[in-house]
């Protein structure tokens, strides 16, 4: 009965100690926070860059705009797109909010979705915006690079051709010298020209960011792991 019972006593085949399992649990539940939350600062860091640049770029925007308005008040408002800038400024600040919001882990959060939607469409909206500047500042720039000006008074008097009598004129109110004309304001057109289009682009990589990290970031069903821990792979 002696000889019996020790290799019931000393049997070293058996099951793994719980122990083990306990760490083999562990190790594999930590994947699944440490993944969630690398989604999260993935999907809340990238507003922050692009909404610092449309800020720096719209207050750019509208001041040279305030610049060009001070050689003449007669100066058309698309050919002074102060208001581009302030538009983009807004949008600027409304990336602001997204990079708040979205720090909440719940992306089904009605607010951060909304905000989303709006960003996306303020940012394609600048876009937009960007162009039709660049569109307007092209042509003015092309035009004051042809007139051919003379003082009148406290005007400046322009036209493409003066021998034409039935060319178009341009009169500039309160302008003592038609070299702000003539070389400053087309200075300023291609300033805007610059601005707009690094704008432009700041707004595309904003739109297509958010678009990306919100349709080309998903789960497909791809496990991996052991079966318990319902590990998902991203991809």
């Amino acid at each position: 009965m002696g000889m019996g019972a020790s290799p019931l006593g000393s049997s070293g085949g058996g099951n793994a100690p719980p122990g083990n399992e306990k760490k083999k649990k562990g190790k594999a539940g930590t994947g699944g926070p440490v993944t969630e939350e690398a989604q999260i600062c993935c999907g809340c860091r990238f507003p922050l860059l692009v909404a610092l640049l449309q800020l720096l770029l719209g207050i750019a925007i509208a001041g040279v705009a305030f610049l060009m308005l001070a050689i003449s008040s007669s100066l058309l408002a698309r050919e002074t797109p102060h208001w581009a800038g302030i538009i983009l400024c807004l949008v600027a600040l409304l990336g602001f909010v997204l990079f708040c919001i979205t720090r909440v882990p719940d992306e089904r959060a009605t607010v951060q979705f909304v905000t989303k939607l709006l960003y996306f469409l303020f940012c394609t909206i600048g876009l937009v915006i960007s162009v039709l500047v660049i569109a307007f500042q092209c042509h003015h720039y092309a035009l004051t690079n042809s007139f051919l000006c003379k003082e009148m008074g406290e005007d400046c008097t322009c036209t493409l051709d003066p021998e034409d009598p039935i060319a178009r004129t341009f009169t500039y109110s309160g302008v003592a010298d038609c070299s702000a004309i003539v070389s400053t304001l087309p200075m300023y057109n291609l300033l805007q020209i610059v601005l707009n289009l690094a704008q432009a682009i700041v707004c595309l990589v904003g739109a297509f960011m958010l678009w990306k990290h919100r349709y080309q970031v998903f789960f497909a069903g791809l496990q991996t792991g052991s079966p318990s821990a319902q590990q998902w792979q991203k991809v």
